[in-house]
């Protein structure tokens, strides 16, 4: 159990701070993290099977003005990949819309042993936890080696320890946009409720990014530095700026109006 933490105490490290920045990797991690594949276009043609024991293809659950939730996880692992559900969960709670309305979630595991029963147990719980939107959280299991190749895609590098048993991968989910492009990754355990929101406004091409999310998208700008959306003060003095002149010309109008009418109602009474 020591080295199981240590192991993942090295990941949440990597996880925070970046492979640049990270200290020595024990060798269980090596070839372990993530390389961000911006733009790149998965391949929705790739087939897996669902919790209900269904072969699909990964492009059903990618429809038009709906940005998708990338889980790559297993279902047996002991610790972080339930952190990570937990994490997006939490966040998924505060922020507006639906799986299966606004947006998709499609969690698939790496592990090619785990089957759709045990998917189908793990959607079970989270739905339930999550209170929402149960038909659009996916939760599928490999299919003729087809995760390795999608994990490849998105850039996400895992390896399966002998010794332990479990597979070493770091702490993240990827947001896609409705073509299938690679729009985001969020790391960590626990995620900002404002950050996914934002990640999904910004990959949609449709109603989940209109009125307040497209103003947010305006206020604030994704960070590499900080992983974060970060308040982009360029832009919020704009919007200031637009604001005021709003409300000087509503005001100025109202005055205008009351002029009018005062004028008319002067001219009619000398009439």
């Amino acid at each position: 159990m020591l080295r199981i933490s240590a192991i993942l105490g090295s990941i949440l490290t990597l996880a925070a701070v970046g492979p640049a920045a990270a200290p020595p990797l024990p060798a269980e991690l090596e070839g372990v993290g993530i390389t961000e594949h911006l733009g790149q276009k998965v391949d929705l043609n790739l087939t897996f099977v669902n919790e209900s024991g269904k072969l699909v293809r990964l492009g059903e659950y990618f429809h038009k003005d709906r940005p998708v939730i990338l889980n790559l996880v297993y279902y047996n692992c002991p610790m972080l990949c339930t952190l990570v559900l937990n994490g997006q969960t939490a966040a998924l709670r505060n922020i507006p819309g639906s799986p299966g309305k606004d947006f998709e979630i499609v969690t698939i595991s790496i592990d090619p042993s785990e089957t759709p029963d045990l998917a189908q147990a793990k959607k079970q719980a989270y739905i339930a936890d999550l209170g929402r939107g149960g038909e659009g959280w996916h939760f599928l299991t490999d299919h003729d080696g087809n995760v390795k190749r999608l994990a490849e895609q998105v850039g996400f590098h895992y390896r399966y320890d002998e010794s332990i048993r479990q597979y070493a991968h770091a702490a993240a989910i990827m947001v896609l946009t409705p073509e299938g492009a690679v729009s985001r990754y969020l790391y960590g355990i626990e995620f900002k409720s404002r950050d996914l929101r934002l990640a999904l406004a910004e990959a949609s091409t449709g109603k989940f990014s209109a009125g307040l999310d497209r103003l947010l998208l305006f206020c604030y700008h994704y960070d590499p530095a900080s992983r974060s959306y970060v308040p982009f003060a360029a832009n919020i003095m704009k919007a200031g700026g637009a604001l005021t002149i709003l409300v000087l010309g509503t005001i100025l109008g109202i005055f205008w109006r009351r002029e009018r009418r005062s004028t008319a109602t002067g001219a009619a009474t000398a009439a």
